[in-house]
């Protein structure tokens, strides 16, 4: 029981040096050596405990990247069932959505500075690109099912594209600027709802 005591103690130990220096030099430039002497243990406690450098850095970020992927993927199985027919958007009714990315964003702030500022060279490095890409994915299904009620109409996937750029980037405005929830669901629910109503107008385009 001791040695599971003191190996969990060692790998938290692990985690939160190595938090510290990845926040403050990202992963390339961070050292390992330095993160196991602040933590008292050698170099090969790494290995031990996480297999490598990017293992320690998966240690540091996985977790909070995991919460923020199963609230996505949560919102896109609703969203893939809407029935488009009869949806009428109102505002504030991607709220709860936008609390529930706020409240992951906010409660791992270090974690996602450390994804969005520190990552390169890590197998994180384009995660941006890859949630991009789900996204797209997603709102291509969407669409696909949207002009299938509204005859004369195609997908406009360059449109779709461009919003899930558009997407990400207020929120990665977001975390620059708003320094806390409060202020960060001001900002960014008013930003959703005009999202909601920018894919409605432009998820289609005439089928010419």
């Amino acid at each position: 029981m001791t040695d599971k005591i003191n190996n969990s103690e060692s790998r938290e130990k692990l985690i939160e040096c190595a938090k510290r220096e990845f926040l403050e030099k990202g992963f390339a430039k961070a050292s390992l050596r330095k993160i196991t002497g602040d933590a008292g243990l050698t170099t090969g406690a790494v290995y031990f405990f996480f297999g490598d450098k990017n293992g320690l850095f998966d240690g540091v970020v996985g977790s909070a990247l995991q919460k923020l992927m199963n609230v996505i993927e949560t919102h896109f199985t609703q969203d893939t069932e809407e029935d488009f027919l009869a949806y009428k958007q109102q505002y504030g009714d991607h709220d709860e959505f936008a609390k529930q990315l706020v409240d992951v964003i906010y409660d791992n702030l270090d974690e996602m500075t450390i994804l969005l500022k520190g990552s390169a060279g890590s197998k994180y490095e384009h995660f941006i690109d890859a949630l991009i890409d789900r996204m797209d994915k997603v709102y291509i299904k969407m669409a696909e099912r949207f002009a299938a009620v509204m005859p004369g109409k195609r997908v406009n996937k360059k449109m779709l594209h461009w919003l899930c750029h558009v997407q990400i980037n207020a929120f990665l405005h977001m975390i620059e600027h708003e320094p806390d929830k409060e202020s960060a669901l001001g900002f960014i629910c008013p930003v959703m709802d005009m999202l909601v109503k920018a894919w409605i107008d432009f998820a289609l385009e005439d089928d010419k």
